[in-house]
């Protein structure tokens, strides 16, 4: 019996065989997060062994500094029309492919990315398939002013909210537009178009991580290689 593989062998597995789908001359969006790491750290290699040329976005300052660091020429959003392709993590993903993101903080952008791209692609480790997503907590992005206010409406509708707070420290997290961000814990959801309403049409939420039916293929990491499912055109 084989000695099985770590979770971070699993995230460079489906990081690397995302790799085939960028092609030549294309802009890519790049998403953020452990998983996008091995994605980045591989585009780099191939840039600089293959000569290939592509022109990326990024969805977080973290990605930006890692393709900075690796030479990966970076263009702004608003720089080009549209993305051809952009390749993605996710923290929770159940049976129709719908997810959780934002971990990471960076799911406003993310989302902006994902809905400027003609096709995006997720790539997840065997542990984040759920049935039905909701016990990883929901990220809710929301303007700093008032935000108590928001945190205890949530805490009314039976969210079980939790303030974010910066790594290793007592401060509020700050995303990438200064914003904060209310975690919530639903459990397990039975509606997930219910749930995205009811967060995005509450006054002072700028997004939230709840991604409904965003993406064109999936890749797996799982023990006996990645898995590429096709979801939708």
């Amino acid at each position: 019996m084989g000695v099985k593989m770590t979770q971070d062998e699993l995230k460079k597995m489906v990081g690397l065989a995302a790799l085939p789908f960028i092609k030549p001359g294309m802009k890519i969006g790049l998403g953020t997060g452990s998983t996008v790491k091995h994605l980045v750290d591989g585009l780099g290699k191939r840039m600089r062994e293959e000569g290939l040329q592509v022109t990326c976005v990024t969805t977080s300052s973290i990605t930006t500094r890692q393709a900075n660091e690796l030479g990966i020429p970076l263009v702004g959003l608003d720089d080009v029309d549209h993305l051809d392709l952009t390749i993605d993590g996710a923290d929770q993903v159940d049976e129709n492919f719908n997810g959780i993101k934002g971990g990471g903080g960076s799911m406003l952008w993310e989302k902006i990315v994902n809905t400027a791209s003609d096709q995006n692609i997720w790539i997840v480790d065997e542990s984040k398939l759920t049935e039905r997503i909701g016990s990883f907590g929901v990220p809710v992005e929301i303007v700093p002013y008032g935000a108590s206010h928001v945190f205890r409406r949530l805490e009314q509708k039976g969210l079980k909210p939790t303030w974010r707070l910066a790594k290793d420290s007592d401060q509020l997290y700050r995303t990438d537009e200064n914003n904060v961000i209310i975690d919530v814990h639903p459990g397990p959801i039975d509606d997930v178009n219910a749930l995205d309403q009811e967060l995005i049409n509450m006054v002072g939420v700028v997004e939230h991580g709840l991604f409904i039916q965003r993406i064109n293929d999936i890749i797996i990491g799982r023990e006996q290689g990645p898995e590429t499912i096709h979801v939708k055109d």
